[in-house]
């Protein structure tokens, strides 16, 4: 199926949502989307792989890197459910690199595993992206809930310190960052992310020890400010996961350490109409999505 003749479906499907109840776990897990172009492995892992949508035409085409979320385990769906988004977006000229990566449940999965399988997928769309003409040049980040905080913290991998495990020297620059509902923050919501997922900041972030005594310090996006980049705080009004507080913070402490953060509210929307093409509150989310690629509307 070309991926152009979906865009009838997901705008008939937003209209048709125009007064919809807000969405809930199961509406977010019912969630589907057309094939990818490709799947690409980064890595042996059966989670260590990403879905590459190419849309129609000569490109070349600017990149939306999709992160999704699910409470940093694989209870609650994720890769599959993000085709949603996908195909929305490839129906809409932009390429998507659509990333599974090693949850805290999984072999290999936490830390330092799932930060390292970002840097593999990025690696490998970096590999790929002339074969398949995308424009680096024109990158933005999209990640959900969990999501959020690893493509939040995508932006400040440059700021790494050397001697951490998760260092990399000279990595693919993305700082157009696209939080939705994101839990980032791990040093000043822990409490929050405990509450939400059921999920302790050792999961995510290993635990201390003589030579990294402080473990936020390489895992924390909020401590790898400055970092250059622009993020947009999209959270539902009705957000519990991730409440519209989360990102209002967020963004101060963006602004304050000098970055640039815009924080968008989306009306009557819950933690997972932020994710659904067919939800009332896609045409802004996908605004900001354009606007981060610099598209013209």
């Amino acid at each position: 199926m070309r991926l152009s003749s979906l865009l009838p479906f997901f705008l008939c499907g937003a209209l048709l949502n125009a007064t919809a109840a807000p969405m809930k776990l199961d509406d977010y897990l019912a969630l589907s989307g057309p094939a990818p172009s490709a799947k690409l492995a980064y890595g042996p892992a059966p989670s260590q792989y990403a879905e590459l949508f190419v849309p129609q035409g000569a490109g070349p085409f600017p990149v939306a890197v999709l992160v999704h979320g699910g409470c940093w385990t694989s209870k609650f769906g994720g890769i599959t459910q993000f085709r949603n988004m996908a195909g929305a977006l490839a129906a809409r000229g932009i390429a998507v690199w659509n990333v599974e990566y090693r949850r805290v449940d999984e072999e290999g999965g936490g830390y330092p595993g799932m930060y390292l399988d970002m840097h593999a997928a990025l690696d490998l769309l970096a590999a790929n992206a002339a074969a398949h003409k995308l424009d680096l040049e024109r990158i933005v980040a999209v990640g959900h809930s969990a999501g959020g905080q690893l493509v939040q913290w995508i932006a400040g991998r440059a700021r790494i310190p050397a001697g951490s495990p998760l260092h990399r020297a000279n990595p693919l620059k993305v700082d157009r960052i696209v939080s939705l509902g994101g839990l980032a923050d791990l040093r000043h919501e822990a409490a929050l992310i405990k509450s939400s997922c059921d999920r302790d900041i050792a999961q995510l972030a290993g635990t201390p020890s003589p030579g990294r005594p402080d473990v936020l310090v390489d895992t924390n996006a909020a401590d790898l400010m400055p970092n250059g980049s622009r993020t947009w705080l999209v959270t539902g009004e009705l957000d519990t996961i991730s409440p519209p507080r989360v990102a209002r913070d967020y963004a101060a402490r963006a602004k304050a350490a000098g970055d640039a953060a815009e924080v968008v509210i989306l009306p009557n929307a819950s933690h997972y109409d932020e994710v659904a093409a067919t939800s009332p509150s896609w045409p802004q989310v996908v605004r900001v999505i354009e606007q981060a690629l610099a598209i013209p509307r």
